[in-house]
């Protein structure tokens, strides 16, 4: 069994969640790349070699690599009343109500095997593929649409949908419908998987809460401090409901720090503008200073205090990680010509596999050469189209288990 445990972002990497880009970024086209959350169309040959050379890394580093789509098929696999709820949870979540589609699509995804199941699931379901019989007026007015089932494109982000914390995980509810969906295959390896399922994991945010909230946001900084961001994707009122679970659970956590980040897609996490590098080693957006608001909260009584933090970003972190000093690397360093290239293309968010060893994007050649600079371990990879989906190396993996 593997019993999750994250208690920090830069103890040694043992077992991380991957996807690998499938066949979803082929369904990807011009006018539908606003609505599929993405700015370009990536190459998927090339995607997939540079995810590889990702995984390689991983595995050379003696990390145990998962694969999101290799465990959801060996769930369904083991229970054909597994799989009826899979779809049925399946049509729910991307919108499908109409009776006769939902009807149609039910009866097309259950004839398949359940590695095509899980495959078209991710990579989407044409118009074309399923008779409609056009009798309903929903079915008319639809018929010109290409996907029944749209493309999960940026399922290859798996820090999103599903987060560990401690002892436990996060389901988190993501702000966007088109990515919603995508933690329902986590919640199904969870509940069902026989690596999982009787390890009674607290669960401090489901999919059914009512507040959108994305693992993006949420950095494990030591056993006692989380940082959740407030972001375009992640709203107060989560921040706020995850703390008093997380607190209130009874493990090492005392403090959740959350760090209030301008809703823009150029700070669409907390992890595209700040991540940690070392025990006290941190990279972050130049012009992240002063643009934060930080809060402080804690357990009070029956309730959450929650306090205004009025130092700046370094003597917060020093405080709150009992450090005598940190040391900030700034993207792209002093040029705002390099500040703004390397952070579109995540120069701020790199994969920690143990203390003073990240994984970054090879393109961002000056915040790497900063990393290094202070004293840091640079493993680079080939980016040119994985980066086009905006996330970096933290985005693309989901650390289930770290050493503390």
């Amino acid at each position: 069994m593997i019993k999750p445990s994250v208690y920090n972002e830069i103890g040694k990497l043992r077992t991380v969640l991957l996807h690998r880009p499938g066949r979803e970024l082929e369904n990807l086209t011009p006018n539908r790349l606003k609505d599929l959350l993405f700015d370009d169309i990536p190459y998927l040959k090339v995607a997939q070699s540079e995810h590889d050379a990702m995984a390689s890394v991983l595995r050379s580093h003696d990390v145990e690599v998962l694969y999101v789509e290799n465990l959801l098929s060996e769930t369904l696999s083991q229970d054909k009343k597994i799989v009826k709820e899979f779809v049925n949870d399946v049509i729910k979540l991307n919108n499908i109500t109409s009776e006769e589609f939902a009807s149609k699509i039910r009866e097309y995804l259950l004839s398949l095997s359940v590695d095509e199941l899980v495959e078209k699931i991710i990579s989407g379901v044409k118009s074309t593929e399923i008779n409609m019989n056009y009798t309903s007026l929903a079915s008319h007015v639809r018929r010109e649409f290409p996907f029944l089932i749209k493309p999960m494109v940026n399922l290859y982000f798996q820090r999103d949908p599903v987060v560990t914390i401690g002892n436990g995980i996060a389901v988190n509810r993501m702000s966007t419908s088109v990515r919603r969906r995508e933690a329902l295959l986590m919640d199904y390896v969870y509940k069902y998987h026989h690596e999982f399922k009787d390890l009674n994991i607290p669960r401090y945010y489901n999919l059914e809460d009512p507040f959108f909230i994305e693992g993006g946001d949420v950095e494990i900084l030591n056993s006692e401090v989380v940082a959740i961001g407030i972001s375009q994707r992640t709203e107060p009122e989560a921040v706020e409901l995850i703390a008093r679970r997380i607190l209130e659970f009874g493990d090492s956590f005392n403090t959740i720090l959350a760090f209030e980040i301008p809703q823009s897609r150029a700070f669409m996490h907390l992890d595209t503008v700040f991540t940690m590098l070392d025990y006290d080693k941190f990279v972050i957006h130049a012009k992240l200073t002063g643009m934060v608001k930080l809060f402080a909260l804690k357990l009070s009584g029956d309730g959450i205090a929650i306090i205004p933090e009025e130092d700046n970003l370094e003597e917060v972190l020093k405080r709150y990680l009992k450090l005598p000093a940190v040391k900030i690397v700034k993207c792209g360093g002093d040029d705002p010509v390099d500040q703004d290239r390397e952070q579109w293309s995540d120069g701020s968010n790199t994969l920690c596999i143990s203390p003073g060893t990240v994984i970054t994007y090879s393109r961002n050649y000056v915040t790497n050469s900063l990393i290094r600079k202070a004293g840091v371990e640079v493993i680079e990879i080939p980016s040119s189209e994985l980066s086009r989906g905006r996330g970096g190396p933290r985005c693309m993996g989901m650390p289930i288990v770290r050493d503390k």
